[in-house]
């Protein structure tokens, strides 16, 4: 019994039983047809048809009709004859290429499916996942990775350690501890590179929040619903790859393992425990020694990096929110409330849309449009603007 008439048949005895329970009135109709996970209307269809033609008025005539489109069985025994007698042996991707080279019309599909039927064609074993090793890229700079991995570097202490490197060399360009991966450091990671290098091509990383927001869990990332980060790569031209799997981003999960195995050991021989210091270590002594040992040579000469010439990095690699003015000419931002002071632009900026700076050390500024109205320190009091000096 093929599957559809099994499903036929179990969709028969729960309405009988359905149908028991409702004429008993031990339930209504819309309970009855939540049994049978339908919805009201469509269990009266079911009662209007049982009642008029039995069991055999629920059953699906599609199920016994012949369809339009099946082909002539004097075509499928010529198909089958053909191959049994001239092609026995031959791969059904073989077969259908001479058949279509001589006319035929079908598919590749109908043809495997009609020669497995008939047995002269054997299914093939489900494949598992196959992976293909990722090709590095040919020139730095054209693709960067940036991961963080959690792990106990010092005693009794996880810290998150931020990587970002090149997918074509392994050069790491940027290496450090933060108590907890976010937005930030992925900020921190990205203007290392653009201030040592310049700016890059594309950044390849996991789907974690901050990088990516992803409508349904385990789902596709969205690339429209940009989160701060994904807007600053974007404000800087710098497309984003999702990773959807470990396995994908093999190249740092790797780097990571000798991180884990080594930076821990070099840490404690150092007798380092702090995280200023164990920073500090990166950047002078494991980060130089590291590259050192590790780089490859890029596929090609060259490099993929632009020099950086754009405004204020800071204010691109920066959280970003708009705000309504207030009449008194201030703007509540999460608790505090900023007071934008008088310019000679406008006598005052009351409901107007301003946006809303967060560096990545907590201090904060208004923006209208371009220009900047002022800073403030992290507790949202008002910084005095430097005075330029005299030429």
């Amino acid at each position: 019994m093929r599957l559809t008439e099994l499903l036929q048949e179990i969709r028969k005895m729960r309405f009988e039983e359905a149908y028991g329970v409702w004429t008993e009135s031990r339930l209504s109709q819309e309970e009855a047809a939540r049994m049978l996970g339908v919805c009201a209307r469509t269990f009266r269809r079911y009662i209007d048809r049982y009642e008029e033609g039995g069991l055999e008025g629920l059953l699906d005539k599609r199920l016994t009709q012949v369809s339009l489109r099946r082909a002539p069985l004097d075509e499928v025994l010529a198909v089958v004859d053909r191959y049994r007698t001239r092609h026995m042996g031959w791969n059904v991707k073989h077969f259908h290429a001479w058949y279509r080279r001589d006319g035929g019309q079908r598919s590749y599909t109908w043809i495997k499916n009609t020669l497995q039927s008939r047995g002269l064609v054997c299914k093939a074993a489900k494949k598992g996942a196959h992976r293909k090793r990722h090709e590095r890229s040919p020139l730095q700079g054209m693709m960067l990775h940036q991961d963080g991995s959690t792990h106990e570097w010092v005693p009794d202490k996880k810290w998150d350690l931020i990587v970002t490197m090149d997918d074509a060399t392994s050069e790491h360009y940027s290496i450090f501890f933060v108590a907890q991966e976010g937005t930030d450091s992925s900020f921190h990671g990205v203007r290392d590179v653009i201030v040592k290098r310049g700016l890059f091509s594309a950044l390849y990383t996991d789907r974690g929040s901050h990088y990516w927001y992803t409508p349904e869990e385990g789902g596709k990332v969205s690339k429209t619903q940009l989160t701060q980060f994904g807007r600053a790569m974007s404000q800087l031209g710098i497309g984003m790859i999702p990773a959807y799997s470990p396995q994908a981003r093999g190249r740092s999960e790797r780097a990571f393992l000798t991180h884990q195995d080594r930076l821990p050991k070099e840490l404690a021989a150092y007798g380092i425990t702090t995280m200023d210091a164990a920073n500090q270590y990166l950047a002078e002594v494991y980060q130089p020694a590291f590259n050192a040992e590790f780089i490859q040579p890029a596929a090609e000469k060259g490099s993929a990096f632009v020099p950086w010439v754009g405004a204020n990095l800071d204010d691109i690699l920066c959280e970003q929110y708009e705000r309504t003015v207030m009449a008194d000419n201030c703007v509540s931002f999460e608790g505090k409330t900023l007071q934008i002071p008088a310019n000679q632009y406008r006598c005052h900026y009351v409901r107007v849309k301003v946006r809303i700076h967060r560096y990545m050390d907590s201090s904060l500024a208004v923006f209208h449009g371009p220009r900047k109205l002022a800073d403030y320190d992290a507790q949202g009091k008002l910084k005095e603007p430097k005075k330029e000096k005299a030429a």
